[in-house]
Protein backbone atom coordinates (compact mmCIF):
# COMPACT_ATOMS: atom_id res chain seq x y z
CA UNK A 1 0.00 0.00 0.00
CA UNK A 2 1.44 3.69 -0.44
CA UNK A 3 2.13 6.06 2.54
CA UNK A 4 -0.18 8.77 0.83
CA UNK A 5 1.70 10.91 3.83
CA UNK A 6 5.08 10.24 2.45
CA UNK A 7 4.04 10.68 -1.09
CA UNK A 8 2.56 14.18 -0.06
CA UNK A 9 5.63 15.07 1.75
CA UNK A 10 7.94 14.45 -1.29
CA UNK A 11 5.56 16.27 -3.68
CA UNK A 12 5.39 19.20 -1.23
CA UNK A 13 9.57 19.28 -1.33
CA UNK A 14 9.30 19.34 -5.35
CA UNK A 15 7.11 22.15 -5.81
CA UNK A 16 4.56 23.72 -8.34
CA UNK A 17 6.47 24.00 -11.39
CA UNK A 18 7.75 20.66 -11.51
CA UNK A 19 4.54 18.96 -10.40
CA UNK A 20 2.78 20.70 -13.34
CA UNK A 21 5.54 20.14 -15.99
CA UNK A 22 5.65 16.34 -15.11
CA UNK A 23 2.15 15.77 -14.94
CA UNK A 24 1.34 16.99 -18.42
CA UNK A 25 0.61 20.77 -17.18
CA UNK A 26 -2.41 19.35 -15.41
CA UNK A 27 -3.94 21.07 -11.84
CA UNK A 28 -2.46 24.83 -12.26
CA UNK A 29 -3.79 27.00 -10.37
CA UNK A 30 -3.60 29.86 -12.94
CA UNK A 31 -4.60 32.90 -10.45
CA UNK A 32 -2.90 35.86 -8.86
CA UNK A 33 -2.06 34.53 -5.32
CA UNK A 34 -1.14 36.29 -2.98
CA UNK A 35 1.52 34.05 -0.47
CA UNK A 36 0.90 35.85 2.63
CA UNK A 37 3.41 33.66 4.57
CA UNK A 38 6.54 34.71 2.66
CA UNK A 39 9.07 31.76 2.51
CA UNK A 40 6.09 28.42 2.84
CA UNK A 41 5.61 26.01 1.64
CA UNK A 42 3.04 23.40 1.93
CA UNK A 43 1.01 20.07 0.25
CA UNK A 44 -2.07 18.09 2.20
CA UNK A 45 -4.95 16.48 0.60
CA UNK A 46 -7.87 19.33 0.07
CA UNK A 47 -10.98 19.81 2.25
CA UNK A 48 -12.84 21.79 0.06
CA UNK A 49 -15.84 24.49 0.54
CA UNK A 50 -18.01 26.56 -1.93
CA UNK A 51 -19.23 29.43 0.46
CA UNK A 52 -22.46 31.50 0.09
CA UNK A 53 -21.97 35.03 -2.05
CA UNK A 54 -19.67 37.56 -0.09
CA UNK A 55 -20.61 34.78 2.89
CA UNK A 56 -18.20 32.63 5.14
CA UNK A 57 -20.66 30.91 7.27
CA UNK A 58 -19.72 27.31 5.57
CA UNK A 59 -15.85 28.18 6.62
CA UNK A 60 -17.08 28.23 10.91
CA UNK A 61 -19.16 24.52 9.43
CA UNK A 62 -16.06 23.58 7.33
CA UNK A 63 -13.70 23.92 10.41
CA UNK A 64 -15.86 21.15 12.66
CA UNK A 65 -14.48 18.13 9.85
CA UNK A 66 -11.45 19.57 9.35
CA UNK A 67 -8.52 16.76 9.70
CA UNK A 68 -4.79 17.39 10.34
CA UNK A 69 -2.53 17.97 7.73
CA UNK A 70 -5.71 19.24 5.35
CA UNK A 71 -5.18 22.24 2.93
CA UNK A 72 -8.51 24.14 3.51
CA UNK A 73 -9.64 25.10 0.21
CA UNK A 74 -12.58 27.69 0.02
CA UNK A 75 -14.25 29.40 -3.13
CA UNK A 76 -17.30 31.19 -3.38
CA UNK A 77 -19.50 30.49 -6.71
CA UNK A 78 -17.90 33.96 -7.91
CA UNK A 79 -14.21 34.75 -6.94
CA UNK A 80 -14.35 38.61 -5.29
CA UNK A 81 -12.52 40.72 -2.78
CA UNK A 82 -14.55 39.77 0.41
CA UNK A 83 -12.75 38.61 3.57
CA UNK A 84 -13.58 34.95 4.29
CA UNK A 85 -10.54 34.72 7.06
CA UNK A 86 -9.13 36.75 9.55
CA UNK A 87 -6.88 36.17 12.33
CA UNK A 88 -9.76 34.07 14.47
CA UNK A 89 -10.54 31.90 11.54
CA UNK A 90 -6.89 31.24 10.95
CA UNK A 91 -6.01 30.46 14.64
CA UNK A 92 -9.16 27.85 14.60
CA UNK A 93 -7.44 26.29 11.58
CA UNK A 94 -3.98 26.14 12.84
CA UNK A 95 -5.51 24.71 16.22
CA UNK A 96 -7.40 21.92 14.48
CA UNK A 97 -4.33 20.84 11.94
CA UNK A 98 -4.67 22.53 8.65
CA UNK A 99 -1.20 22.33 7.00
CA UNK A 100 -2.38 25.43 4.48
CA UNK A 101 -5.44 27.55 3.33
CA UNK A 102 -5.97 28.73 -0.27
CA UNK A 103 -8.47 30.72 -0.69
CA UNK A 104 -10.22 32.02 -3.87
CA UNK A 105 -11.33 35.52 -2.20
CA UNK A 106 -9.84 37.69 0.23
CA UNK A 107 -8.09 37.71 3.70
CA UNK A 108 -7.88 40.36 6.43
CA UNK A 109 -5.62 40.96 9.36
CA UNK A 110 -2.29 40.49 7.68
CA UNK A 111 0.30 41.10 10.28
CA UNK A 112 -1.19 39.10 12.88
CA UNK A 113 -1.78 36.13 9.96
CA UNK A 114 1.86 36.21 9.49
CA UNK A 115 2.75 35.88 13.10
CA UNK A 116 0.42 32.82 13.21
CA UNK A 117 2.65 31.23 11.21
CA UNK A 118 -0.14 29.57 8.90
CA UNK A 119 0.80 29.31 5.51
CA UNK A 120 -2.24 30.99 3.60
CA UNK A 121 -2.45 31.93 -0.01
CA UNK A 122 -5.08 33.80 -1.23
CA UNK A 123 -6.56 36.26 -4.11
CA UNK A 124 -7.04 39.59 -2.50
CA UNK A 125 -6.07 41.36 0.94
CA UNK A 126 -8.92 43.67 2.02
CA UNK A 127 -10.68 44.58 5.11
CA UNK A 128 -14.13 44.05 3.77
CA UNK A 129 -16.06 41.58 6.00
CA UNK A 130 -18.28 38.91 4.91
CA UNK A 131 -21.89 37.99 6.09
CA UNK A 132 -22.48 34.67 7.70
CA UNK A 133 -26.33 33.88 6.90
CA UNK A 134 -25.73 31.37 4.07
CA UNK A 135 -25.03 27.75 4.39
CA UNK A 136 -22.56 27.19 1.74
CA UNK A 137 -21.32 23.56 0.44
CA UNK A 138 -19.09 21.40 2.18
CA UNK A 139 -16.49 18.73 0.65
CA UNK A 140 -17.72 19.11 -2.99
CA UNK A 141 -16.03 19.69 -6.19
CA UNK A 142 -14.38 23.15 -6.71
CA UNK A 143 -12.68 25.33 -9.58
CA UNK A 144 -9.88 27.58 -8.47
CA UNK A 145 -8.15 29.38 -10.81
CA UNK A 146 -9.10 26.73 -13.47
CA UNK A 147 -8.47 23.98 -11.59
CA UNK A 148 -10.83 21.55 -10.52
CA UNK A 149 -10.37 19.85 -7.31
CA UNK A 150 -11.96 17.04 -5.48
CA UNK A 151 -12.27 16.88 -2.17
CA UNK A 152 -9.15 14.33 -0.92
CA UNK A 153 -7.33 15.71 -4.14
CA UNK A 154 -3.64 16.30 -3.11
CA UNK A 155 -3.01 20.87 -3.00
CA UNK A 156 0.93 21.98 -3.21
CA UNK A 157 1.58 25.07 -3.01
CA UNK A 158 4.88 27.12 -2.82
CA UNK A 159 6.29 30.43 -4.00
CA UNK A 160 5.13 29.63 -7.32
CA UNK A 161 1.33 29.44 -6.44
CA UNK A 162 -0.67 26.04 -6.38
CA UNK A 163 -1.24 22.74 -8.03
CA UNK A 164 -3.62 20.25 -7.79
CA UNK A 165 -3.27 16.51 -8.38
CA UNK A 166 -6.15 13.87 -8.24
CA UNK A 167 -5.86 11.46 -5.24
CA UNK A 168 -5.62 8.88 -7.81
CA UNK A 169 -3.06 9.67 -9.67
CA UNK A 170 -0.39 10.90 -6.70
CA UNK A 171 2.00 7.89 -6.87
CA UNK A 172 2.29 8.43 -10.24
CA UNK A 173 2.68 12.27 -10.57
CA UNK A 174 5.43 11.74 -8.05
CA UNK A 175 7.36 9.19 -9.77
CA UNK A 176 6.96 11.67 -12.68
CA UNK A 177 8.04 14.15 -10.87
CA UNK A 178 10.79 12.94 -9.27
CA UNK A 179 12.38 11.82 -12.52
CA UNK A 180 12.02 15.51 -14.28
CA UNK A 181 14.26 16.69 -11.36
CA UNK A 182 16.67 14.40 -11.25
CA UNK A 183 17.00 15.24 -15.25
CA UNK A 184 17.26 19.01 -14.50
CA UNK A 185 20.10 18.22 -11.70
CA UNK A 186 22.01 16.86 -15.07
CA UNK A 187 21.00 19.79 -17.10
CA UNK A 188 21.93 22.32 -13.79
CA UNK A 189 25.30 21.11 -13.56
CA UNK A 190 25.92 21.11 -17.58
CA UNK A 191 24.61 24.60 -17.21
CA UNK A 192 27.03 25.74 -14.40
CA UNK A 193 29.89 24.12 -16.66
CA UNK A 194 29.34 26.64 -19.45
CA UNK A 195 27.10 24.33 -21.89
CA UNK A 196 24.11 26.24 -23.39
CA UNK A 197 20.60 25.25 -23.60
CA UNK A 198 20.45 26.66 -27.14
CA UNK A 199 22.62 23.67 -28.10
CA UNK A 200 21.68 20.89 -25.66
CA UNK A 201 17.92 21.47 -26.72
CA UNK A 202 18.81 21.44 -30.84
CA UNK A 203 17.00 25.10 -31.37
CA UNK A 204 20.50 26.08 -32.87
CA UNK A 205 20.77 23.34 -35.31
CA UNK A 206 17.42 24.21 -36.28
CA UNK A 207 17.73 27.88 -36.68
CA UNK A 208 20.61 27.26 -38.74
CA UNK A 209 19.23 24.95 -40.86
CA UNK A 210 16.47 27.66 -41.70
CA UNK A 211 18.70 29.97 -42.62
Amino acid sequence: MTDQRGVIKELESLGVATIYEASGRKGLVDADLIQVLPGSRAAGPARTVVCGQGDNRAVHASLARLAPGEVLVLTMPTAMPVALVGELLATQAKAHGACALLIDAAVRDVEELRSLGLPIWCRWVRATGATKTQRGQLDVEVQVGGATIAPGDIVVLDADGAVAVEQTTAYDVLQASKARQQKEDVNRRRFEAGDLSYDMYGMRSEDEAQN
